[in-house]
C-alpha cells in the first residue's frame, strides 16, 4: 500500500474512533438505577426513597427526576453521596438539587435532547433596554456584569424548581433564554411568576452575637442561619451568620453603585447613593447600629456583612472588605439591582414531556426510513459502488454525530431533520463521481484510470455545489435562533462531513480494492442513457407559465394577508391539544367568539403515519390560556389535554421577520459573490435568479395550500438555496467545462449537451434527497411537517429551475454567444450560433 494511502487510513480510523469515544454512552442510563448503584452505606430511609421513587414512576415514567426529587422531599441524603461537591450550596436551602443535578449529568446520554425532544418550558426573558442603555454609556464590562448578575439571579430561582440540567445563557445583549426540562402544569406557572418577578435587595441586621451563638448552634427567634460565599486564594470559603428575617432597609432606595478603591489603601470598595427616603432611613439605621455587621442579601441569598463603622446620614457611603476587584464589582452590580425593573417574558414554548416521547419515535423513525430507502437505492442501481457509497453513508452518520456530542450541539427535531436530509445530500457528491467514472469507463479507461479521473473530475464540482450550501447553512447558525441555529449546525456538520468520506473514504476503498485486485470491472445500472433532448427549445414557455404560477401564488397569499404569517412571525399563543371526543370547528369557533376571543385560528391536524389527530390554536398574545379554559369548560366531555404551547410576542415576530429577510439577502449576496467569482458574471446572475425563482414559488405553493410561515419554514427556504444552487453549480460546471474543452457547436448546443449529460445525475441526486424528506413528511410527525412539505417543494422547483431558469437566463444574458471564460479554448469553434430558445 503507497504511503499516502496508509496516512488516509490512520486518519479515517482516528476520525471514526474519536467520533465513536465522543458519542459514547448515545443514550441516558436510568436515573433511579444511576442513584441506587452510586449510593453508599444505604439503610431502611434509602430504601424507602426508592420505593417512592418507582411508585412516581409507575404513574409518571416521563419525570423520572422531578419523581426522584418528590420521593426524597425533606430527607437529607448527603451521607448517601459523600463524595458530591456541594460547596458550591453551602447554605442553599436544598443541597439535594446539587447531589440529583450531578447524577444526572452522570447518567446522561452524550446526545442531548432538546425540549422539543424531551418536554419542558422555554422563556426568553427581556430586560429592560432603557436601563441596559444607561449602563451600557459607563462601559461595555458593566453591561455584560448587569446581564451576568441577571442570569445568576435566574439560575438560583430555577433551582429552587429542582430541575435536571436547566440552561440559562444570555440571548444577544438585552435577553437571557431560560429553558427548563420536565416541569409539571402548576411548576410551569410558578417558574413564570419566579422569572417575571424583580430581585428583591434587602439589608438585614446580624446578631451582635453572631459567632458566638452560632459555636453553641443557638438561634435566637426571628433570626436566620445564612452563609456568605466568597473565594480567597482559588478556595472557596463559606462563612455563616445569624441574620435578622426582617429587613431594615430594602433596595428600592439604592440610587447608585459603583466600583471604587479606597483612597489610602488602593483596596476594592463599593461606593454607592441613595435616594431622598432612603438617606433618612439608612441614616437612622447606621446611627443606631454603629459597630454592628449590615448583611446585605439578594433573594434570600447573602452576598456581603460589612461592618458599619460611623453613621452614614448623607446619603452616601463606602463598603469595605476582604473584596477581590471582581467581587466589588459584581457586589456593586447587586447593588444597583439590575432586576429592579421586572422581567417580561416575550416568548416561551411548553412541550409535554409525552409528546416529547412521541416526537422522539417519529424523528428516529423518519431518520431510519430515510437511510433505509437512500441506501437501498444506492445498492440497487451502483451495485458495488453502491455499497461503498452505504459505508461512507454510515460513517458520515457517525462522524455527523460524534461531531455533535463533542460541540455539546443539542438535537431538537429541526437537528433530525438536518440528519436526514444530510442523508439525502450525502450521496450527492458520490453520485457525482460515480457518473464521471461511468463515462471515463464507456471512454475505454482502465479501471484505475477511471476511477482516478472520475474523482478528478468531479472533484471542483463537489467543491463548488458545497460551498454554496454552506453559505446558506452557515448563515442559519449565526442569525437563526433556537431549533433553526440547531438546523443549522446540524446540516453544516453533514455536509462538511459528507465531503470527508466521499473523497477520502470512498477513495481509499477503491484504490484497495484496485491495489489487491478484488475487483475488475464496476458494472452499474443505467436507465437514463445518452439522451438527446432539446431542453432549450423549451425554456421560453417554461419560464413564462413560472412567473405566472408564482404571481398566481403571491396574490393568493396577498389575499390571505396576516393569516400567512404563523406565530413565530404574527406574535400570539399556539397550543397543541389532544383530545378523546372531537368537537366541531364551528362550536369551538362559536365559543371563542362568546368570549370574545379576537382573531383565532382553529384548525384540526392529522398525522400522516400514525393517523392521530390533534387540534392547533392560535389565539392573540398571552390569551391562550383562557381560550383552553373557556373549552375545558364549553365540552367537558372532549377531554381536552395541552400538549405544546408556544408563546410569541409581537416584537420577536417582527424581529424573527426581519432577520428572516436579512438571512436570505446575504446568502444570495454570498452565492452571487461566489458564483461571479468561480464562474462568470451572467452565471451568477442566472443562479441568483433562479434561486430567487426557487424561494417565491415555493412560498406560493405554500400560500395555495393554506400553510403559514414559520420560523422552521424559514430554515427550510435557507436549505432550498443550497440545494437549488447545488444543482445549478452541477450544469454550470459541465458547461464550463465544454467550453473550456473547446467542444465544437454554438452555446445553445452545448449548453443543450451539458443538461444531457448531467440529467442522470440531477434525476438521482434530487430523487435520493426527494426519498429521504419524504420520510420526514410521511413520518416525522405534525412538528416539522411544513418543513418537509416545503423542501419537497423546493426540491422540485429546484430541479426544474437549473434547467430553464438559470441556464435559459445565461443563454439569453450572452444571446447565444459563447461567454468569455471559452475565450482562451485550444480548439477553434463554428460561428453558426441558432436563435430558437
Amino acid at each position: 500500500m503507497k504511503q499516502s494511502h496508509l496516512w488516509k487510513l490512520l486518519l479515517i480510523v482516528f476520525v471514526v474512533a474519536w467520533s465513536l469515544a465522543e458519542m459514547y454512552p448515545p443514550t441516558g442510563r436510568d436515573l433511579l438505577e444511576h442513584f441506587q448503584a452510586r449510593a453508599v452505606n444505604t439503610d431502611t430511609n434509602f430504601q424507602a426513597i426508592v420505593a417512592k421513587a418507582r411508585e412516581l414512576n409507575a404513574k409518571n415514567p416521563l419525570r423520572a427526576f422531578g419523581n426522584l426529587r418528590d420521593a426524597i422531599g425533606d430527607r437529607m441524603i448527603t451521607n448517601y453521596f459523600p463524595y458530591v461537591n456541594v460547596s458550591k450550596e453551602v447554605g442553599a436551602s436544598n443541597m439535594t438539587v446539587v447531589i440529583l443535578a450531578q447524577l444526572q449529568r452522570e447518567a446522561a446520554g452524550k446526545i442531548k435532547l432538546g425540549l422539543d425532544l424531551r418536554g419542558g418550558t422555554s422563556f426568553l426573558v427581556g430586560l429592560d433596554t432603557n436601563y441596559l442603555s444607561q449602563v451600557g454609556e459607563r462601559s461595555d464590562e458593566e453591561r455584560n456584569i448587569a446581564i451576568a448578575q441577571a442570569i445568576e439571579v435566574l439560575r438560583r430561582r430555577v433551582d429552587k424548581f429542582g430541575v435536571a440540567e436547566p440552561i440559562i445563557q444570555p440571548a444577544g445583549a438585552d435577553r437571557i433564554i431560560v429553558q427548563i426540562p420536565g416541569l409539571s402544569e402548576d411548576e410551569k406557572e410558578a417558574a413564570r411568576r419566579q422569572i417575571e418577578k424583580a430581585a428583591y435587595l434587602e439589608f438585614r441586621l446580624v446578631h451582635p452575637e453572631s459567632k458566638e451563638l452560632l459555636e453553641q448552634e443557638i438561634i435566637p427567634a426571628g433570626y436566620e442561619v445564612l452563609k456568605e460565599v466568597s473565594t480567597r486564594e482559588g478556595k472557596e470559603l463559606a462563612i455563616p451568620y445569624l441574620v435578622a428575617k426582617k429587613a431594615v432597609m430594602t433596595g428600592e432606595y439604592i440610587k447608585e453603585a459603583r466600583f471604587d478603591r479606597d483612597p489610602l489603601t488602593g483596596k476594592p470598595q463599593i461606593a454607592f447613593s441613595l435616594t431622598a427616603k432612603g438617606t433618612d432611613i439608612f441614616g437612622r439605621i447606621t446611627e443606631e447600629n454603629v459597630g454592628r455587621q449590615l448583611a446585605i442579601v439578594l433573594d434570600g441569598q447573602l452576598q456581603s456583612a460589612p461592618v458599619i463603622q460611623t453613621p452614614i446620614t448623607g446619603g452616601r457611603g463606602q463598603i469595605t472588605g476582604n473584596f477581590s476587584e471582581k467581587e466589588a464589582v459584581e457586589l456593586a452590580s447587586v447593588l444597583e439591582n439590575p432586576l429592579r425593573t421586572p422581567l417580561k417574558i416575550i416568548e416561551s414554548r411548553e412541550v409535554d414531556p409525552s409528546l416529547g416521547a412521541d416526537s422522539i419515535s417519529k424523528g428516529f423513525r423518519a431518520a431510519v426510513i430515510g437511510v433505509v430507502l437512500v441506501s437501498a437505492f444506492m445498492l440497487v442501481y451502483y451495485l458495488l459502488a453502491g455499497l461503498v457509497a452505504n459505508v461512507a453513508l454510515i460513517l458520515n452518520i457517525i462522524i455527523l454525530l460524534g461531531v455533535m456530542c463533542s460541540f455539546g450541539t443539542t438535537l431538537t427535531l429541526p437537528g433530525i431533520a438536518g440528519i436526514v436530509l444530510t442523508i439525502g445530500m450525502a450521496v450527492d457528491a458520490n453520485v457525482l463521481i460515480y457518473e464521471r467514472m461511468r463515462e471515463e469507463l464507456a471512454a475505454g479507461k482502465s479501471l484505475r484510470g477511471a476511477v482516478a479521473a472520475g474523482y478528478e473530475k468531479a472533484f471542483s464540482t463537489i467543491l463548488d455545489s458545497n460551498v454554496t450550501t454552506l453559505i446558506a447553512s452557515i448563515i442559519l447558525i449565526y442569525m437563526g435562533t433556537g431549533p433553526v441555529k440547531g438546523f443549522g449546525v446540524t446540516l453544516t456538520i453533514g455536509v462538511s462531513a459528507s465531503m470527508f468520506t466521499a473523497l477520502v473514504v470512498t477513495r481509499l476503498i477503491f484504490d484497495a480494492m484496485i491495489h489487491f485486485n478484488l475487483v475488475k470491472s464496476l458494472p452499474m445500472l443505467q436507465l437514463i442513457h445518452n439522451t438527446n433532448i432539446n431542453f432549450m427549445r423549451y425554456a421560453k414557455p417554461a419560464f413564462i407559465a413560472s412567473w405566472a404560477l408564482i404571481v398566481a401564488g403571491l396574490v393568493v397569499g396577498i389575499f390571505r394577508g396576516s393569516h400567512i404569517y404563523g406565530v413565530d412571525f404574527a406574535g400570539g399563543d399556539r397550543l397543541t391539544l389532544t383530545f378523546a371526543q372531537k368537537v366541531e370547528v364551528d362550536k369551538i369557533r362559536q365559543e371563542m367568539d362568546r368570549i370574545r376571543m379576537g382573531d383565532v385560528n382553529i384548525q384540526y391536524q392529522k398525522d400522516i403515519g400514525s393517523n392521530e389527530e390533534t387540534l392547533t390554536l392560535v389565539t392573540p398574545y398571552e390569551k391562550g390560556e383562557a381560550a383552553v379554559a373557556a373549552l375545558k369548560k364549553a365540552f367537558p366531555q372532549a377531554g381536552w389535554k395541552v400538549m405544546g404551547v408556544d408563546k410569541v410576542g409581537p416584537t420577536v415576530g417582527k424581529e424573527i421577520k426581519k432577520s428572516a429577510a436579512i438571512a436570505i439577502f446575504i446568502s444570495l449576496l454570498g452565492i452571487l459573490v461566489y458564483v461571479a467569482m468561480r464562474y462568470e458574471f451572467s452565471f451568477a446572475i442566472g443562479a441568483i435568479v433562479a434561486v430567487l425563482h426557487d424561494i417565491l414559488m415555493t412560498m406560493a405553493v405554500f400560500f395555495i395550500f393554506g400553510r403559514q410561515l414559520s420560523a422552521p419554514v424559514v430554515a427550510a427556504i435557507l436549505t432550498i438555496i443550497g440545494f437549488s444552487i447545488n444543482d445549478t453549480i452541477v450544469i454550470f460546471d459541465r458547461i464550463r467545462e465544454d467550453l473550456k474543452l473547446g467542444v465544437r457547436g454554438s452555446f445553445l448546443e452545448i449548453m443543450n449537451k451539458a443538461l444531457n449529460q448531467t440529467l442522470s445525475r440531477t434525476i438521482i441526486t434530487s430523487g435520493t434527497v426527494f426519498l429521504a424528506t419524504l420520510s420526514l413528511y410521511l413520518f416525522g410527525g405534525g412538528v416539522i411537517n411544513d418543513f418537509s412539505f416545503c423542501f419537497l417543494v423546493g426540491i422540485v422547483t429546484g430541479t426544474y429551475s437549473s434547467i430553464y431558469i438559470a441556464g435559459a437566463l445565461v443563454l439569453w444574458l450572452n444571446k447565444g454567444e459563447r461567454p468569455t471564460l471559452a475565450t482562451n479554448v485550444a480548439i477553434e469553434t463554428p460561428v453558426s450560433r441558432p436563435r430558437t430558445a
